[in-house]
């Protein structure tokens, strides 16, 4: 009898835990990629687009899913190492793609990883949204591939009308990273902007990725009759450059690009980019509504202000689930990859925390662009907004 009891017991249980799976299945999940540097030379690159995705699935999760027609979905984001490399971030690709069968892929951020990957994405018709590359190539003739942020083609010419205004200058230097699409290309279209409408470039000098001493480089600039230095390299270089340049006796001033915009320019340049002006995608510093709603938020979960990359990676995510819901889901993945494409391509308009935006057929953003200058306390200060 006692045998007996245990077995209807055994049974019971099991008739509760079957009645259980069924009556409350598993939520269906969206499946998202961030193609992202977590390691390698610009690490905070990283960091921030992984904070600002965490903030978003959080919230998103915590209100029980993210609604697509009805259906609650549960989001689960895939966060790859990309190093920064090239080859790395085109293996990430390949790894969200068909090993961890993604929907989208947020990201690589910078232009010298979108580009590559952006291939990968688009032959295998995966929608890829780059938050940061300011490169034309990252999205010419790739239908599958989006960015979040203003072309290089647009931030050189308001940068450089910017600065033939405000510092009143004739002659420019300029240093870039020849290793890296990004910085060599905004480079060329500044010197050619500045030299047909403003006047000469007097020093035009190049650098390489492992490079840390550049007083070669700078020996020249100081030495010549420019009336400022332009500076469209990554916030790690820009922290050595400025100090060294510093150390020099470069008293001029120094204009950057969207790439100067983290949290570690400031101690990484020892205080040395206090007063100078940058391009970038929005002010943190004195900004109101959704964007400062996000600000409060980020800084609250992780201490500190979040750059460019993390609103813009906030931005792009949004726009990819805004295409999701738009879409709907059917369950299969490649006619859902092309119908979330479809959808992206035809958002007309966009409210983010970097600003309102609209979309040229290319995938590409129309939008502002925003001139900040570094404080005494290392914030990026709101001076000027840049029309297209």
């Amino acid at each position: 009898m006692k045998a007996l009891k245990n077995l209807v017991t055994v049974g019971l249980i099991a008739g509760i835990a079957a009645t259980s799976a069924f009556s409350a299945p598993k939520q269906k999940t969206i499946k998202l990629g961030f193609n992202i540097p977590l390691t390698g030379d610009s690490p905070k690159v990283g960091e921030s687009a992984k904070f600002a995705g965490e903030i978003i699935k959080n919230e998103i999760n915590e209100a029980g899913g993210l609604d697509v027609k009805g259906t609650k979905y549960k989001l689960e984001f895939i966060y790859v190492d990309n190093e920064l490399k090239a080859d790395s971030a085109i293996n990430v690709a390949n790894k969200l793609i068909d090993i961890d069968k993604v929907l989208a892929s947020i990201g690589p951020e910078g232009s010298g990883r979108a580009i590559p990957a952006g291939e990968v994405y688009n032959d295998a018709k995966v929608p890829m949204i780059t938050p940061w590359a300011t490169n034309p190539a990252a999205t010419k003739d790739r239908p599958f591939c989006f960015r979040a942020c203003f072309l290089d083609p647009f931030q050189a010419p308001v940068a450089a009308k910017f600065a033939s205004e405000q510092f009143k200058a004739k002659k420019v230097a300029i240093i870039y990273n020849l290793e890296d699409d990004y910085s060599k290309t905004l480079a060329e279209l500044f010197r050619d902007e500045w030299n047909a409408k403003y006047g000469s470039t007097v020093v035009f000098e190049s650098f390489g990725q492992k490079d840390q001493d550049f007083s070669v480089q700078l020996t020249k600039v100081v030495n010549s009759d420019a009336d400022f230095l332009y500076l469209p390299c990554y916030y790690n270089f820009v922290g050595l450059l400025t100090s060294q340049a510093k150390d020099l006796g470069w008293k001029k001033p120094v204009m950057g690009s969207d790439s100067w915009g983290s949290a570690d320019l400031f101690p990484l340049s020892k205080g040395a980019v206090v007063g100078d002006f940058f391009t970038t995608h929005y002010a943190a510093k004195g900004a109101t509504g959704k964007t400062k709603e996000f600000i409060d938020k980020y800084k609250k979960a992780y201490g500190y202000v979040p750059d460019d990359v993390a609103a813009l990676t906030y931005d792009a995510t949004y726009i990819v689930l805004q295409a999701i819901q738009d879409a709907g889901l059917t369950g299969n993945l490649k006619k859902d990859r092309i119908a979330i494409k479809d959808a992206m391509g035809k958002i007309s308009s966009f409210a983010g925390v970097t600003g309102n935006m609209k979309f040229t057929p290319d995938g590409d953003p129309v939008k502002e662009a925003v001139v900040v200058q570094v404080t005494k306390d290392g914030e990026f200060e709101f001076v000027k907004s840049l029309q297209p």
